[in-house]
């Protein structure tokens, strides 16, 4: 049976740790990030993968630095067959050369497309209707190492990031076991990336700014609903509500729906002002259907109206 460190952070993770030891593979480790200050009292607070850990009493690792050499000395001792990484930080060639059947990663695209920090957040807001999990060795660029295993998944059109995440959440622990395996038996071709797919295609997945996030509703109706889907529950598309003298409110936008209805001017807004509020795109009204006020608490659409007056005035911009 093989001997496992595992390398992990945020909930994403856990599933695939866990199916690890269920399964009887020895944990030898878990490295995950120092504790950080979280909340309002700013309590350090363990990530997801560690309070795993901690609850099945596995050892657990925390360097600051992957490059101290303590951390390296610590993983040498502990001799690994496999290192399994899975949503974590960018390994040093130190680190991921030393398990004697390699290292590998569990990356939420179907690489080589997709390649960056955030591939299930663009791949929905590009419109696709088809994604998936991938393992791959590691290598000197990030996510760009040889292939060992895919697995594809649909995307429905009223699915948002969230549940797009917990769904390959669950694909992706079930793709780390097969990779375990077939790294443990010898049963694995590994494949270039550069042998795949044309470069031209392929879709980059960067980290979002708070400027990427904004809703353009200069955009088609169908072009709005993917962004806000892909944005939704985290970090959330938002949009600024501005009154007829100026005030500025921002909110957050966690699902629109389309309508039929042919729109005017982009942001100009049409309202009941009891139960429902549609917002121009750059082709049709799109329907408001769940948002958050700054500090304020997420709600539908007919709460927000009961508690702030909107007129046809108002716009979205």
């Amino acid at each position: 049976m093989q001997r496992i460190v595992f390398m992990g952070t945020p909930e994403f993770s856990v599933p695939s740790l866990k199916i690890l030891l269920e399964a009887c593979y020895e944990i030898l480790a878990v490295v995950t990030p120092p504790d950080r200050p979280a909340g309002r009292g700013r309590k350090l607070k363990a990530c997801p993968v560690k309070e795993f850990a901690v609850e099945n009493e596995l050892p657990v690792l925390q360097p600051e630095k992957l490059r101290d050499p303590e951390f390296i000395d610590a993983l040498r001792k502990l001799n690994p067959d496999i290192i399994v990484v899975v949503a974590f930080r960018m390994l040093p060639e130190v680190v991921w050369q030393l398990p004697k059947k390699g290292t590998f990663n569990l990356h939420s695209s179907l690489l080589p497309d997709y390649r960056g920090a955030a591939p299930m957040n663009h791949a929905i807001i590009n419109g696709e209707k088809e994604t998936g999990v991938t393992t791959f060795l590691l290598d000197h660029e990030i996510d760009t190492g040889k292939i060992l295993f895919r697995e594809k998944v649909a995307i429905s059109d009223d699915m948002n990031v969230g549940d797009l995440h917990d769904i390959l959440m669950i694909k992706g622990a079930e793709l780390v076991l097969k990779t375990v395996s077939a790294l443990e038996s010898g049963d694995v071709n590994p494949v270039d990336q550069n042998t795949m797919e044309n470069p031209q295609t392929l879709h980059p997945a960067p980290k979002f700014t708070k400027e990427d996030i904004k809703i353009d509703w200069r955009k088609k109706a169908t072009e709005v609903i993917n962004f806000v889907r892909g944005l939704s529950p985290y970090p959330t598309a938002f949009t600024h509500l501005i009154s007829p003298d100026q005030e500025s409110h921002i909110l957050k936008v966690y699902k629109i729906t389309r309508t039929e209805k042919s729109a005017p001017t982009p942001g100009v807004i049409d309202s009941d002002g009891k139960s429902f509020l549609h917002i121009a795109t750059g082709d049709k009204f799109v329907s408001l259907e769940s948002l958050q006020l700054a500090g304020k608490k997420r709600m539908n659409i007919s709460d927000f109206l009961r508690g702030f007056s909107i007129d046809p005035d108002w716009k979205m911009q």
